[in-house]
C-alpha cells in the first residue's frame, strides 16, 4: 500500500510544481497576468507540502526521485496542454528516469531504510 501512496503522491507533486510553473509561464510569457501568475506560486508552495507526505523519511531520497518523475510528467504535460510531441529520444529519456525512480524508491533495501 505505500507503494501506491508513494506514487499518487508522486502525481500529486508533478501536477503542483509542473502545473505551478506552467501558470507562472502563462502569466509572464503569455501575458496572461498576475492571476495566473499568483495561482502558479500557490501551487509551487503545495508542491513543497505534498512531497512531505511520502513514506519515505529521506528527504534527499524523495528529491532525487521526484526529479525522474518530474521529467516524465513534464513531456506529458507539454502534450496535454502545448501540442508537443516528444520524439523518440525524449520518450526514452523519460524511461530510463522512470527506471531510476522505481529503483531509488522500492529497490529492496538490506538495511531497511
Amino acid at each position: 500500500m505505500d507503494v501506491v501512496r508513494s506514487i499518487v503522491l508522486f502525481l500529486l507533486a508533478a501536477l503542483a510544481e509542473i502545473g505551478g510553473a506552467w501558470l507562472v509561464w502563462q502569466g509572464v510569457r503569455e501575458h496572461r497576468g498576475w492571476a495566473w501568475i499568483g495561482a502558479g506560486v500557490i501551487a509551487l508552495g503545495l508542491y513543497g507540502f505534498v512531497a512531505t507526505f511520502q513514506p519515505d523519511p529521506h528527504f534527499g531520497r524523495i528529491l532525487a526521485a521526484y526529479g525522474g518523475v518530474f521529467v516524465a510528467a513534464s513531456l506529458a504535460w507539454g502534450m496535454a496542454l502545448d501540442g508537443f510531441r516528444p520524439d523518440r529520444w525524449d520518450v526514452a529519456g523519460a524511461m530510463i528516469c522512470l527506471v531510476g525512480v522505481a529503483l531509488i524508491m522500492y529497490g529492496p533495501r538490506s538495511d531497511g531504510a
